[in-house]
């Protein structure tokens, strides 16, 4: 009996989280013994060159030395305990020192309680029900933003998940990332309490935004006293220091971050300006709470995380290197295979489009064909580089890529990239 085969005894699928079982890529998913640096040792005995990175929250390496020894000392102390340590507050003014546009912070345990639970301060601030998301984007799997758009744009979200009553997602309205003539529309009727956004969309492939699309979605959102919402789970301390907002200069009213913030554990944040975060109780009505909130080894773990990142003020800079050399090599393979594709990059992030001609929007890459990524991906593990199992999820960049690993990635890649069009 294989891990994946036992896994699906006592498991639904044989994961915790649908995209590791590769139904986009076929075949059973390696499982992972350890990881050090930008390798992991898989069951097997096999090491691959890993580019999924915990799906973006490793932004050093695996098993990072200095997140590890403080994860160890807090674990060491006590790993809960009901009621507030100093460790919260260090990692909270941490937040509020790096992040542009947040005053004060709350802290949660997953991307997906940071992302509702920011939407529900917003409605309960402007007293409106409707929010606008973008089509393709993921926030999580709370009920309201599990809507697909379906043919047309400008109709109501319709549940695209069974066990999601209509009335849930009612009053979420789908607009076209990179676009704002339809955001405008949704918000003209004046009851929109929030417009949620990936500032670089990094669930249907790495879409940076266009020129003017987040400056316009703030002109649009103060024209109409809507919130403006930085889903920044993903961007956050990935693709700058601080964070994608201070890399576009566009303050949002909320930012929802998590994994490097939590350096690889299991936590989450939502904050924004005072005035917003000072009406989540006990300060004021809207209730949240989370019992493992701001767990000693979570805020440990992400103190470790953010003091690195401050500690190395070039690695930004490396990342847009190295990112521009991966689309340098791999355009220029795909060119000489006669097949079109597309390679973008904003710091630690990569999206990778084999055959699309444009990758701007949702539409430009959601009929990319599957079975020639599958072949890519295989090729590419074959030859020990591990890509996340699926084309429409972004790639990530580690530090420890930077010193060697890259190349061998590379050459590797090209082959890949030449036995899929074969």
């Amino acid at each position: 009996m294989t891990p994946f085969e036992r896994a699906g005894r006592v498991m639904p699928g044989g994961v915790n989280s649908p995209v590791r079982a590769f139904l986009a890529v076929g075949g059973e998913p390696p499982f992972a013994v350890s990881g050090s640096g930008g390798i992991v040792t898989l069951e097997d005995g096999r090491e691959v060159i890993d580019f999924i990175a915990s799906w973006g929250a490793l932004l050093f390496g695996h098993a990072y030395p200095p997140i590890v020894e403080a994860v160890q000392r807090a674990a060491a102390d006590g790993t809960s305990f009901g009621i507030p340590t100093i460790a919260e507050v260090e990692l909270a003014e941490k937040i509020v020192e790096m992040t542009p546009s947040v005053d004060v912070v709350r802290m949660v345990n997953s991307g997906t309680e940071a992302t509702a639970s920011a939407v529900r301060l917003a409605r309960a601030a402007t007293g409106r029900p409707r929010v606008v998301k973008f089509a393709g984007s993921y926030h999580g799997h709370a009920d309201p933003f599990l809507v697909a758009a379906g043919s047309g744009l400008a109709t109501f979200g319709v549940p695209s998940s069974p066990g999601v009553p209509d009335g849930t997602v009612a009053d979420t309205l789908i607009a076209e990332h990179n676009d704002l003539e339809l955001v405008e529309n949704h918000l003209t009727g004046g009851d929109v309490a929030a417009v949620i956004v990936e500032p670089v969309a990094g669930n249907m492939g790495c879409i940076p935004p266009a020129d003017g699309f987040l400056a316009g979605l703030r002109r649009l959102c103060d024209e109409h006293g809507t919130l403006l919402i930085f889903d920044e789970v993903m961007t956050g301390f990935r693709v700058a220091a601080d964070s994608a907002q201070g890399r576009y200069g566009i303050t949002p009213d909320l930012t929802t971050l998590g994994k490097v913030v939590a350096g690889g554990t299991a936590a989450a944040i939502y904050g924004g300006r005072e005035s917003l975060m000072r009406m989540i109780a006990p300060d004021g009505p809207v209730y949240q709470a989370g019992t493992l909130a701001g767990n000693p080894v979570a805020t440990a773990a992400g103190l470790a995380s953010l003091t690195a990142i401050q500690q190395q003020p070039s690695l930004y800079e490396r990342f847009d290197e190295a990112g521009a050399k991966i689309a340098d090599r791999l355009l220029s393979t795909m060119s000489d295979v006669g097949l079109p594709g597309v390679v973008n990059r904003v710091g630690g992030m990569i999206g990778v489009f084999l055959g699309a001609e444009r990758a701007t929007t949702w539409n430009d890459v959601a009929d990319l064909d599957g079975d020639l990524y599958a072949r890519f991906f295989h090729a590419a593990l074959d030859r020990g580089v591990l890509l996340p199992p699926s084309p429409f999820e972004t790639w990530f960049l580690m530090e420890a890529h930077l010193d060697g690993l890259l190349d061998r990635a590379l050459v590797a890649l090209e082959e890949a990239i030449r036995e899929a069009v074969r």
